[in-house]
């Protein structure tokens, strides 16, 4: 049998994508998920403990996409397009994981959530922007901050699902690399 733990997390982002946290139930997921709610409970304690492991996945999955083709070797805010790029392109092509990133930002969640992100050691995103030569370029803001003005942009618009020109998106990634980077001062 498919693996149930994760099919109520997916379940989860579905939910939350559709109706908000309000009608995320966890009877809503476990149907979703095509499982009894007991069996929901059986792999979560609660529906806190779903939505932050569904926000766990869904971040380490976009982390993946990010640096999945990105080219080490190229000038930073070249890198960070890229980086970018592929963030907005993995939401666009998961609107509902944008959905429910956006869901957790406005909700209750979004301090554990960030907490729980920020602890992961293995998320590939995190570790390629502690890189020294990004870290050193990044303006000294807090990380909430930085996260605002350069990646919320992408999952605000894969969410809201706006067509843009390839043009238009290398524009915005490159206003965001603006807005949370130093001027290069090699």
């Amino acid at each position: 049998m498919a693996d149930r733990a994760a099919a109520v997390r997916t379940a989860m982002r579905t939910v939350v994508a559709r109706n908000g946290f309000h009608g995320a139930s966890m009877s809503a997921v476990a149907r979703e998920a095509g499982v009894a709610t007991g069996t929901a409970y059986t792999y979560y304690a609660s529906k806190d403990d779903v939505v932050l492991a569904a926000y766990s996945e869904t971040k380490a999955e976009l982390g993946a996409a990010a640096i999945a083709d990105v080219d080490p070797q190229l000038p930073v805010d070249q890198r960070f397009r890229a980086l970018w790029l592929a963030c907005y392109r993995h939401l666009q092509a998961n609107p509902a994981h944008a959905q429910f990133l956006l869901q957790v930002e406005h909700s209750p969640y979004r301090a554990p959530a960030h907490e729980a992100a920020l602890s992961n050691a293995d998320d590939p995103l995190l570790t390629e922007v502690g890189r020294e030569d990004i870290a050193a370029r990044l303006q000294p803001l807090p990380v909430d901050v930085l996260y605002e003005l350069s990646l919320s942009p992408a999952v605000r618009l894969a969410a809201g699902g706006i067509e843009l020109t390839p043009a238009q998106l290398d524009e915005i990634a490159d206003a965001c690399w603006r807005a949370v980077s130093r001027p290069d001062v090699s």
